[in-house]
């Protein structure tokens, strides 16, 4: 097999030999990768395929709804398998991207797990998905170190630290830097497949496992594909059959309606499901964006209080603890504020209040963004519940139907709502394209799932010709003028030292187009990509197929 060099011709490089991305992209594993890629890809395909016919349906009028077809799995008995022992106790779970400082911080955090995430949180340049597998190696074999030069600090990792979990990306995200055979490879084998190349066998012998986290999964025949994908990973690495343990976030309107049916595609394997909450909220908006009944008010209004997020997260909490699995809680995106007291005791009443409403609803932990949200968190959990987690908290109380998932949040459409997601979306964009997936923005942690809940509100209120609080109506045009005003306050703050060597021209051209594109685009992400990537190296495997890799 000859691959090209993948780190770029420049003469400051180190040697193949000697760079770290050598040890990630060996031979071997790229094998592995390939045999995942194509023996899955062509389903995935096929699976992306139906989510689009799927959706085609549902903006013709046809209802969603708890599947027909499925009602035995709904109301059967069964539960879910074992669970390892450090997956017990999920109090807090702290998220975020996958670069070294962040890694060292977020698992000598005090929280019970870390979340490495290689989708919404990070921006998938090559160099930062190489280099997150490279982190995610060192800090498995504890090795991990991180220098700060700014600060002379030296990060290195606790003797006691959080359970790690990984999030690869999305069915739908490529990895554009590696095709097999002539196919982009999807980027949700590469990332789950180098992490369990190079780290599966490394966590079993320090009696932990290899765990990860599933994104934006839509139906059951998904989560039937995963479990596909892992039994094979464990066959070609040696493990037992359900190794590979994961939770899957439902953060998708479609999957709220197929949560039991998830959970039994993957039940020799999965350990519960999350309240993704923001994506959950874009993808209301995406999925009936054609339904002049559903549109939403103001983001900042679509709290975890309005009727139809109550009855998702309830939903969820008794379908998991029927079956044995762990329900948790969704993101706070607060961090603390700086130089501003007032700002910052507002952000932490707004965490205790949602971590209390998780709390007493019977959720087993949640998820922070920042570590020092992490001990607030676990104390509010403490004040409510007792032990390590709350499965015997059935909620058979809770009765949902279609009509309760599908209740259009209430409130009101506002100027500043429209100029916020505009200043919002386009500052993440910008970031993003500088290859941040994790941003601070007016006192929250936004990442890929917020900036896309800006840009498709904007959509969904100019398609339906919104009237704002103040009368004027949202159009192309609107959005047009007030992309300028919002630009001058962007450049206000910062400054004009923080306007240099940004990518905003870019970010307003793929902010206005995902705003304003008919047909809708699906992700934002997807539409920005190309942008993100362009002139980086890739590699071409067109190496006979082979029926498995060894370690």
């Amino acid at each position: 097999m000859t691959l090209p060099h993948p780190y770029g011709d420049s003469a400051e490089s180190l040697r193949i030999s000697e760079h770290p991305f050598n040890e990630i992209l060996t031979p071997a594993a790229l094998e592995f990768v390939a045999s995942l890629a194509r023996r899955y890809s062509p389903r995935i395909r096929r699976l992306l395929d139906e989510r689009v016919a799927r959706q085609r349906a549902w903006s013709a009028g046809e209802p969603l709804g708890f599947r027909a077809d499925t009602a035995a799995i709904r109301e059967g008995k069964w539960r879910v398998g074992d669970i390892p022992a450090d997956l017990t106790r999920r109090i807090v779970e702290i998220t975020g991207p996958v670069d070294r400082k962040m890694i060292i911080n977020a698992l000598n955090s005090g929280a019970d797990v870390f979340m490495a995430d290689f989708e919404d949180a990070t921006a998938p340049t090559w160099h930062n998905v190489l280099q997150g597998q490279v982190n995610i190696r060192d800090a498995v074999r504890r090795t991990i170190a991180y220098d700060d030069d700014a600060s002379g600090k030296k990060y290195v990792l606790d003797d006691i630290i959080a359970t790690l979990i990984i999030r690869p990306r999305g069915l739908h995200l490529p990895e554009s830097h590696l095709t097999v055979d002539g196919v982009v490879v999807p980027g949700c084998l590469f990332d789950a497949g180098l992490f369990l190349f190079h780290n599966a066998h490394a966590l079993i012998e320090r009696g932990s496992g290899p765990y990860l986290y599933l994104p934006k999964l839509q139906s059951a025949e998904e989560a039937e594909l995963w479990n596909d994908v892992l039994a094979a990973a464990e066959s070609a690495l040696g493990m037992e059959r359900g190794t590979i343990k994961v939770t899957v976030l439902i953060e998708t309107l479609p999957a709220a309606f197929q949560m039991h049916e998830i959970l039994y595609a993957l039940r020799e394997r999965v350990v519960g499901l999350n309240c993704g909450r923001w994506d959950y909220i874009f993808s209301f908006i995406k999925t009936r964006r054609e339904d002049p009944t559903a549109v939403l008010p103001d983001r900042s209004q679509v709290s975890m209080t309005q009727p139809c997020m109550r009855a998702y997260t309830q939903l969820l909490i008794r379908t998991c603890h029927g079956r044995g699995a762990y329900a948790m809680g969704g993101m706070a995106a607060q961090i603390p504020v700086k130089d501003d007291p007032a700002a910052n005791a507002t952000a932490r009443e707004r965490l205790t209040a949602d971590k209390a409403r998780e709390a007493s609803d019977g959720h087993d932990g949640t998820w922070v963004a920042h570590p020092a949200s992490v001990p607030i968190a676990r104390e509010v959990f403490a004040a409510h519940m007792t032990g390590d987690n709350q499965l015997e908290r059935l909620r058979e109380d809770v009765e949902v139907d279609a009509t309760d998932l599908l209740r259009t949040p209430t409130g009101t459409v506002t100027e500043e709502g429209l100029r916020l997601n505009i200043r919002v979306g386009i500052q993440y964009i910008e970031a993003w394209l500088r290859g941040r997936g994790a941003v601070p923005l007016y006192n929250l942690m936004e990442d890929a799932a917020t900036a896309e809940i800006s840009r498709a509100q904007v959509w969904q209120w100019i398609h339906h010709a919104v009237r704002l609080d103040n009368a004027l109506v949202v159009t192309s045009e609107l959005v047009e003028k007030l992309i300028g005003s919002e630009m001058a306050r962007i450049a206000s703050e910062l400054g004009t030292s923080g306007m240099q060597d940004r990518r905003f021209a870019d970010a307003k051209a793929v902010f206005l187009r995902a705003a304003t594109a008919e047909p809708f685009e699906e992700f934002l992400t997807l539409a920005a990509y190309e942008l993100l990537v362009h002139g980086e190296p890739s590699l071409s495997m067109n190496a006979p197929p082979t029926p498995g890799a060894s370690r």
